[in-house]
């Protein structure tokens, strides 16, 4: 990333810049209000964000049409879709090379990070961390990283450019506190109080950093120099922070809803965070959602009303052809296929302004693991949902030598308005998907 103090006169003060962006960035805030009444017609429409993995994937066979193309016949897994053909294109012989030992992937999916099992590995930055940093702050969040059972721990879409894990958010309530209730003046005043001491302590950090630099070799100047620019970095995001935390919360006339803590709930959890996301959505309060489903994590769960899988999830996905086993798996797969098809008539129900939300709104959904039973990953599979391009197809790639899964992510960075010709492992886009 290149050095901001290269791109202004060293006379130039910095709090002065980080005040001035402070009210630039109000400007897409104000933009989106007035667009909302009925003016500003020619602002452009934001595109959206939703990328959707559940960990454990999802049977192949049941999944995976026959046929390539637009006259391709649905799978029994899409035919739950089946009102959205023209809606979503489905892929295959997409993954991410050198991504491979099992579970050990579930990290990588938005990362492609190659050698998750070699010693030392370390993670790079996922997907939507990536389009945050391009985008700036024109939403209250950057980002939202959500999940379901999710070790939050030890699992996440979510990663720093530096490879840190970013806890997700598996509480409703608690998330909706955060976008909707405001606080009262006084608790305003004390959380603007607690970015500005974070603050004060990044501006010693810098001072004591500058005073290092003098004496440093090239080598280790350089090393200073990533570090300063990560400070400079969160400074702005903190500055963000504060200018966001002013300004009223976005209102709704829904009521707070009710946590689900048993994990045994599991499609009543996901259902939940899919509306959550769905409302983050809608309200402008961010452009991009990430959402883990940590079937891993999951033990017995409810199928129905009166029934209860006869184990824990991931024990289900090794199935070894059991019949018993995979029949409860078919039945998962195809509860959570209607979980998708509820999310994508909600959002094509609700209007942005000329178009569906479900036009300017993005929605992957796929997994790191190509077979579970096997612990293969390759041949993922991946659906994208909306977005406005030409879907109603299946594209099919190599099944013996896949195509990056990050060519369609450069894809994605570039349908949301960002000049990215490359991210973590791609070779280019990725061709027959067009924009209407």
């Amino acid at each position: 990333m290149t050095d901001q103090r290269q791109r202004f006169p060293a006379s130039f003060n910095r709090r002065s810049f980080l005040r001035g962006a402070g009210v630039a960035l109000a400007l897409p805030w104000l933009e989106q209000t007035t667009r909302a009444v009925g003016a500003a017609d020619d602002v452009p429409q934001p595109q959206r964000m939703l990328l959707i993995s559940n960990n454990l994937g999802v049977l192949p066979k049941p999944f995976f049409p026959e046929q390539a193309g637009r006259d391709y016949q649905l799978s029994p897994y899409l035919s739950e879709l089946s009102d959205f053909r023209n809606d979503f294109t489905v892929f295959s012989g997409l993954s991410h090379p050198d991504v491979d030992g099992g579970h050990s992937t579930e990290n990588c999916f938005l990362t492609g990070a190659r050698g998750p099992t070699r010693s030392g590995f370390r993670n790079t930055i996922s997907l939507d961390q990536f389009a945050a940093e391009a985008l700036g702050p024109v939403t209250r969040f950057r980002t939202l990283n959500l999940g379901v059972n999710i070790d939050k721990a030890n699992r996440s879409l979510a990663w720093t450019r530096d490879g840190v894990l970013l806890p997700a958010q598996d509480s409703a309530p608690a998330l909706f506190q955060h976008m909707f209730v405001q606080g009262n003046p006084t608790d305003v005043a004390r959380q603007v109080r607690k970015l500005e001491e974070r603050g004060s302590i990044l501006d010693t950090l810098l001072d004591d950093a500058r005073q290092l630099e003098r004496g440093l070799g090239q080598q280790d100047k350089t090393r200073l120099d990533q570090y300063l620019t990560s400070v400079r970095e969160v400074e702005q995001r903190l500055q963000s922070a504060r200018e966001w935390e002013r300004r009223p919360k976005p209102q709704t006339d829904l009521s707070p809803p009710e946590d689900i803590r048993d994990q045994k709930l599991f499609f009543q959890k996901f259902h939940l965070m899919l509306d959550m996301a769905r409302l983050a959505l809608e309200s402008d309060s961010t452009r991009i959602v990430t959402l883990m489903v940590d079937a891993f994590a999951t033990p017995v769960f409810t199928l129905h009303e009166d029934q209860n899988t006869t184990d824990g999830y991931h024990n289900l996905s090794h199935h070894g052809q059991a019949p018993e086993k995979v029949a409860q798996l078919e039945d998962a797969d195809r509860q959570q296929m209607g979980l998708l098809r509820n999310l994508l008539q909600q959002l094509a129900d609700r209007q942005d302004g000329d178009a569906r939300l479900l036009d300017r709104t993005m929605v992957l959904y796929g997994s790191n693991m190509g077979d579970s039973n096997t612990h293969l990953n390759t041949n993922l599979p991946i659906l994208l949902a909306g977005g406005g391009f030409q879907h109603g197809q299946h594209l099919a790639f190599r099944p013996d030598h896949n195509t990056p899964l990050c060519n369609l992510y450069v894809t994605l960075l570039q349908h949301l308005g960002i000049e990215a010709d490359a991210f973590g492992s791609s070779t280019g886009t990725l061709t027959g998907l067009e924009f209407s």
